[in-house]
């Protein structure tokens, strides 16, 4: 095994999982929705806690396992979610009942992105968790900086597009997304970027408040 490899298997069996997003990863797995991985999850809870978030917006629902993990950063936030996909909402209500989360604390929206984030309102949360797939990336995270407040954080998962943003033979959609999104807010005014390479790659987008 390699350094790098030993590495990344060292900090993943160093993240603990509460049990009831462990439960909700594997009703995920069963509905062959993708979550996030248990590393990426903990950072996202990290973002959340050190933010004081309280107003989170997820694009992307799956069955909740994002969600449960932002929440669990962010006790006192609330969270509106999006997804195109009934079962998958229905599948994260579950998990949220089942981790006793407040019904009050949650918005659940059923539509596409390009539909429902335009009619957000602008600079208005804490946190934007950007995971609607390869098709919309670009436009949800233009979309995610608009609703995003001064000193707000974007967060993209699965940049690394399972390692191939790094092979310069890979040409596949999701990849080629992905380098034109780091690309694209490596240097944007207004931002400022951290690529986070646990995992399957978390990137962290902090919006600069104007003096």
């Amino acid at each position: 095994m390699s350094e790098q490899a030993a590495v990344a298997r060292f900090v993943r069996e160093n993240v603990v999982e509460p049990d009831h997003i462990a439960r909700a990863r594997q009703h995920a797995r069963e509905l062959g929705a993708n979550p996030v991985s248990t590393v990426v999850g903990a950072q996202l809870a990290f973002v959340t806690a050190s933010a004081a978030s309280k107003s989170i917006i997820e694009i992307g629902t799956g069955a909740g396992v994002s969600g449960l993990w932002l929440l669990h950063g962010a006790p006192g936030a609330t969270l509106t979610t999006i997804d195109n996909e009934p079962e998958h909402l229905g599948a994260a209500r579950e998990a949220f009942q089942a981790a006793r989360v407040p019904s009050a604390r949650v918005r659940w929206i059923t539509g596409r992105s390009g539909d429902v984030l335009p009619r957000m309102n602008e600079a208005a949360y804490d946190i934007v968790l950007v995971d609607g797939g390869s098709e919309n990336m670009l436009a949800d995270v233009e979309h995610g900086l608009r609703l995003a407040r001064p000193g707000g954080v974007v967060l993209v998962p699965r940049v690394l597009a399972g390692g191939r943003v790094a092979d310069p033979v890979a040409r596949d959609e999701l990849t080629a997304s992905c380098r034109t999104l780091l690309s694209e807010t490596r240097e944007a005014p207004g931002v400022v970027a951290s690529l986070f390479p646990a995992g399957e790659g978390l990137l962290q987008l902090a919006t600069v408040p104007t003096a």
